[in-house]
């Protein structure tokens, strides 16, 4: 099977997107998924996206990691697969969309940056050295000085393999607090590795600085290794809602793909 697909990125975070509106894939499998993302035999991404049709919504998301496992919500993922409806003509510059966590509103505006509306968090576990949200994705948050000194995938790595999480797994971000709000590195759940940028990892974060710090502006600037994000919430009484995930989401190229069914 000849595919075609492209090639996106928001603030590094890379997606291979396939426009699936004609149901030409029934199934991905783990095997294909990942020779699809393997960065030296295939296209290379740190996850894999089907744009489905959907009779109630604009579409579907459908997530891979790129290990091949299926996906929860990825925020930068969901960002790109804005961008990649609109090029294909599904959508304007406003959508709503379905995925894996439920409803979806996300706006383009004239900078070509995608404001994603994110699930609501009514639950900030706060242990006694770190905090856990889920945000779409379960994400582990620790608070750290000088992160650009640290082996994330070596300490991310152990965080995520824990007794605690060993199960399920989980993302692990470092946060550091900057005079302009928050850096963080990501350990990635499903890639098994540091990702240039997380988008449910950013939101976690940014609420994690917000209920930590008690900051006066509820627009948390997040710099990832690769660019920046800004989270916007509304807070009242550690519940958080009206939460957006803002950033760029670039196209890269596009091109097939010989595909063994």
């Amino acid at each position: 099977m000849i595919l075609q697909f492209y090639k996106y990125h928001g603030t590094g975070n890379d997606f291979i997107l396939i426009d699936n509106r004609n149901s030409q894939i029934k199934v991905l499998g783990a095997v294909q998924i990942k020779y699809l993302c393997n960065r030296n035999f295939g296209i290379g991404a740190d996850g894999l996206m089907l744009l489905n049709n959907h009779d109630k919504y604009d579409f579907e998301m459908d997530y891979y990691n790129s290990d091949g496992s299926g996906g929860t919500m990825c925020g930068n993922g969901g960002r790109c697969i804005v961008a990649f409806a609109k090029k294909l003509g599904v959508i304007n510059n406003k959508t709503e969309f379905i995925a894996s966590d439920g409803l979806h509103e996300a706006f383009i505006d004239n900078l070509d940056e995608v404001q994603l509306k994110m699930m609501d968090v009514d639950k900030i576990e706060q242990k006694q050295s770190h905090y856990f949200i889920y945000t779409g994705s379960p994400h582990h948050i620790v608070f750290k000085d000088q992160i650009a000194e640290l082996n994330v995938y070596q300490q991310g790595k152990a965080i995520r393999y824990s007794k605690e999480y060993i199960d399920e797994g989980t993302n692990v971000n470092f946060v550091q607090v900057n005079d302009k709000g928050i850096e963080i590195r990501t350990y990635e759940r499903g890639v098994e590795n540091e990702t240039l940028a997380c988008g449910t990892g950013a939101v976690a974060s940014a609420i994690s600085y917000y209920n930590k710090y008690k900051p006066v502006s509820s627009n948390v600037n997040v710099k990832v290794l690769g660019g920046n994000l800004q989270v916007s919430f509304v807070e009242i009484e550690n519940k958080y809602s009206n939460i957006f995930l803002t950033g760029p989401a670039k196209f890269v190229f596009k091109g097939q793909i010989e595909l063994e069914k």
